[in-house]
């Protein structure tokens, strides 16, 4: 009989039984074990992460020796390294061509476990390194951040199918996530694209999976490399004096973004359908195309377009050198040919770079502004363009640069070119690409004839 004296609590007897975990369920040893081996793939994920930035920045040290030995190499190495690529990634290890994030983001839609195993898994995540390697020796405009993201969830899955976890869309968000935060080590930027991007909304469940996921992946990370920002530290700031540079830079930034991504979405579409499709069969004189119009490009720039563009961003900000007028044009034109080729890569660094160089071109017309945060204010309305995620570009910028100052700025920038990219192209180029995947896996499924092989794998 309860006791007189006791306060009456009228939600305790509301509260769902579902809601409260017995403590013989949290303390049972196979929870624990599958706790530490969920913990473990996110550690994995930051370990692979920091690896493979490792290895790129190897990648394009050699490619610049080779450039160096000879300025006519690339004319020969790009054509046939691409080529080669594009050969392996459609007949080795087909799910690796392009950025790997529409493929994580389909696979979360995909309950057929052998075609999930088609966009994500552990042979598809190895591929995916060794052919992003390859394209970055052999001069293409790529990033590894994409890759990292199908690595991550193509780990995170198979954790997850080992602890018996179950919740597969949760594994995969949170792989993603945990591979965008060890790639940049910006955890925060990790988070908020998971939500933004790959889930476009929040489910509450799934964000403890995340948080855990980014945490362990920042660790691992922040504990081989330091806790470093990816850009430096940058002592740019911008006042609401500087009002002049947020609106010129989201214009900019907004119409180039979307216009990138509308001439990326164009040109696949070209390439699966052109021709009465004849295009599309031939994929590997695609990439030999793709190559040789690199080399052409590199060499007309003097190499500036070659690789991710980190370097010359990162120059930018640091108040080395300031890029050409000619840089941004051409470089997100040797982004967009990398990007349909159907080489493994992905466009997350060649697009902050492409922003700098619009930074350096509005920073040259507004004198009184300090360039570095008009560089920073073009790189995250240039990338929020493109991706059409304003909150992933304002966060991954500020957390690479280490600028808390510009937040307000640069959130006002990128609100005004995701809108203005929209006009210029309605759909997001990764969920655009996304649901080309699913198309051609329901078309399989149904046994209906699709399109080529080459032509149904997107790159971005």
């Amino acid at each position: 009989m309860p006791s007189a004296n006791r306060p009456h609590h009228p939600l305790r007897h509301r509260l769902p039984n579902r809601l409260r975990i017995p403590r013989h369920v949290w303390m049972s040893p196979r929870n624990w074990r599958r706790r530490l081996l969920f913990w473990s793939g996110a550690g994995v994920v930051g370990l692979v992460a920091v690896l493979f930035a490792r290895a790129a920045d190897y990648a394009q040290q050699l490619f610049r020796l080779a450039e160096a030995a000879s300025p006519w190499l690339p004319f020969l190495l790009t054509p046939l390294g691409l080529a080669f690529s594009a050969w392996v990634a459609l007949r080795v290890v087909p799910g690796s061509q392009g950025s790997g994030i529409p493929q994580a983001i389909a696979a979360r839609h995909v309950q057929d476990p052998a075609a999930k195993r088609r966009l994500l898994s552990p042979r598809i995540a190895v591929g995916k390194i060794l052919l992003t390697l390859v394209g970055l020796a052999c001069g293409a405009s790529i990033g590894r951040e994409g890759p990292t993201v199908q690595v991550g969830a193509s780990i995170m899955l198979m954790a997850g199918s080992i602890a018996g976890l179950g919740r597969e869309p949760g594994l995969i968000l949170a792989g993603g996530a945990a591979g965008v935060a060890a790639a940049f080590n910006t955890p925060l930027a990790g988070i908020v694209f998971a939500i933004e991007e790959m889930a476009r909304s929040f489910e509450r469940r799934t964000s403890g999976l995340v948080l855990v996921a980014v945490v362990a992946a920042g660790l691992v990370a922040v504990a081989l490399l330091g806790n470093y920002a990816y850009f430096g530290h940058t002592a740019a700031s911008a006042s609401w004096q500087d009002w002049k540079a947020v609106l010129a830079t989201g214009l900019v930034g907004g119409l180039a973004g979307g216009g990138f991504s509308s001439l990326l979405l164009w040109l696949s579409r070209w390439i699966r359908c052109g021709l009465g499709g004849r295009l599309a069969r031939h994929p590997v004189l695609i990439a030999l195309g793709c190559g040789l119009a690199l080399a052409v490009i590199g060499a007309a720039t003097g190499g500036l377009t070659f690789g991710t563009g980190y370097e010359q961003a990162r120059a930018v900000l640091d108040g080395v050198e300031t890029l050409p007028w000619y840089y941004a044009p051409a470089k997100l034109l040797a982004t967009a040919l990398s990007g349909i080729c159907g080489i493994p890569g992905g466009i997350f660094s060649p697009s902050l770079s492409v922003g700098a160089g619009i930074g350096s071109i509005v920073g040259g017309l507004l004198p009184d502004t300090s360039l570095e945060a008009v560089v920073l204010l073009s790189m995250v309305s240039y990338f929020a363009g493109v991706v059409q995620a304003p909150l992933t570009a304002v966060v991954i910028v500020t957390e690479m640069s280490a600028s808390p100052d510009m937040l307000l700025p640069l959130m006002l920038s990128a609100a005004l070119a995701t809108t203005l990219s929209r006009l210029v192209c309605p759909h997001s180029v990764y969920h655009a690409m996304a649901d080309t995947f699913l198309a051609v896996l329901r078309s399989d499924e149904a046994g209906k004839p699709a399109p080529s092989k080459a032509a149904a794998i997107p790159s971005p």
